[in-house]
């Protein structure tokens, strides 16, 4: 009954567009209902338990600024300040659009906002410079992914709250994962600049190397946000929850003092803010729902159970987990992808041995390809809203395609090397 109730249930979703949030909230109270008579005490002291944790306020502060960045000009004007130094690297601009992504990871914890924050700067810029629109989208969908990998990250945060895992060790295991990314990105774009010099257009003039360093001083305001989030983290000054509201008001006065921000967008800023969560809030509900029904019956345990006697390695199980969430990348969004799996696969990988927080990275990146992984590829859809539907899916697909099979090789590479995530962790004293 439970395993047709779940599958019925997941069916009818797909094929009528149900919200998420509503279809696995039913699944988990049909199983209560038909499985434990009805019993749906258990879900009061869940839902408030989470819902009032403080680490998870983190997640509304979070996007509240990622929005505050969109609405002021704060965005455009640390994207100018940086752009210098990168036309100096083989692929020029395109390099930028991946230093301005992993710029604003480092602010906005949202790999939505930003891919949307630097596509709406760096697009029309540069197709009127004349480079390959394919190349431009693909540098944009594919550093945007980087918002959920590089602290702070919404998608950590939501973990580490959910299943009880230090959102500061998690936050540290982020961050030589996320430049190693940035890395592999930007040689393939040098890369792709010697292999199709038509990609990149002739160069203009080079602002001189005095000039461009004085240039990127006008980067001040990134500098100040990064520490006011992560700086006060990782000192120990402030916890998840305190950094982002902090960052939040650091964000306003900034925008306050270049009088790029008005109490008007201040204001759609803050409606902006409450239509993302109020939907992520259902997701939320929903799977917390189902988590606590899958809990009672049992059915982690079992999982582990049979794992164990089916006698594959844990290598092979990890390699399982990581197919299932390319097929679910195809069909759902990463943060639900997170929730509707991790009543089932939390408890499995832990108790093949792996280490949560290392756990949490590898799933966070697997869930970043399904970020370019038609047809649902969120990140592809941005970057064709904001090339105005001048590129089709498939083009970005196609663009995407070199960076998605690089996301590929770092995943198995930290898969390989857990110490490439776990080091700065283990360093600080986590674990």
């Amino acid at each position: 009954m439970l395993t047709f109730s779940l599958l019925a249930l997941v069916a009818f979703a797909l094929l009528s567009g149900a919200l998420l949030g509503v279809l696995i909230g039913a699944a988990g109270l049909t199983v209560l209902w038909f499985e434990f008579n009805g019993n749906f005490s258990v879900l009061g002291n869940a839902s408030w338990n989470l819902f009032n944790s403080f680490t998870f306020t983190a997640v509304p502060a979070f996007i509240l600024l990622g929005e505050i960045l969109g609405q002021s000009g704060l965005a455009k004007r640390i994207y100018g300040a940086i752009s210098p130094g990168f036309e100096r690297l083989p692929g020029k601009l395109l390099q930028t659009n991946i230093g301005a992504c992993t710029v604003f990871s480092a602010i906005s914890g949202s790999s939505t906002a930003t891919a949307a924050v630097v596509g709406s700067i760096a697009y029309d810029e540069l197709k009127d410079r004349g480079y390959d629109r394919s190349a431009i989208v693909g540098t944009i969908a594919a550093g945007g992914t980087l918002g959920i990998l590089i602290p702070p990250s919404i998608a950590l945060i939501v973990y580490g709250a959910w299943q009880n895992v230090s959102v500061g060790a998690l936050f540290l295991a982020g961050v030589v994962p996320g430049l190693l990314l940035t890395g592999l990105f930007m040689v393939y774009i040098a890369v792709l600049a010697k292999l199709r010099p038509k990609a990149v257009p002739p160069a203009r003039e080079v602002m001189p190397l005095a000039r461009a360093l004085a240039k990127s001083a006008e980067a001040w305001p990134f500098l100040i946000l990064v520490f006011a989030i992560l700086g006060t983290i990782f000192l120990g000054l402030a916890t998840p929850t305190e950094a982002a509201a902090l960052g939040v008001v650091t964000a306003i006065v900034l925008a306050a003092l270049y009088r790029e921000f008005s109490l008007a967008r201040l204001w759609a800023a803050l409606m902006a803010t409450a239509r993302t969560f109020s939907t992520l809030a259902l997701v939320i509900l929903g799977a917390l729902i189902l988590s606590q029904a899958v809990a009672l019956t049992g059915l982690p345990r079992v999982l582990i159970e049979l794992v164990g006697e089916a006698g594959l390695p844990a290598p092979a199980v990890i390699t399982l987990i990581y197919l299932l969430y390319l097929v679910l990348g195809c069909f759902f969004g990463p943060l639900e992808m997170l929730l509707i799996t991790l009543p089932f696969v939390f408890p499995l990988v832990t108790g093949l041995g792996y280490d949560p927080v290392w756990f949490g990275i590898v799933l966070v990146i697997v869930i970043e390809i399904g970020l370019l992984t038609p047809p649902l590829g969120i990140n592809l859809f941005v970057v064709m809203a904001v090339s105005r539907n001048e590129i089709s899916l498939g083009q970005a697909a196609l663009a995407c395609l070199p960076y998605w099979l690089l996301m590929l090789a770092a995943l198995a590479l930290i898969t390989i090397v857990p110490q490439i995530a776990l080091m700065l962790p283990q360093a600080a004293g986590f674990g």
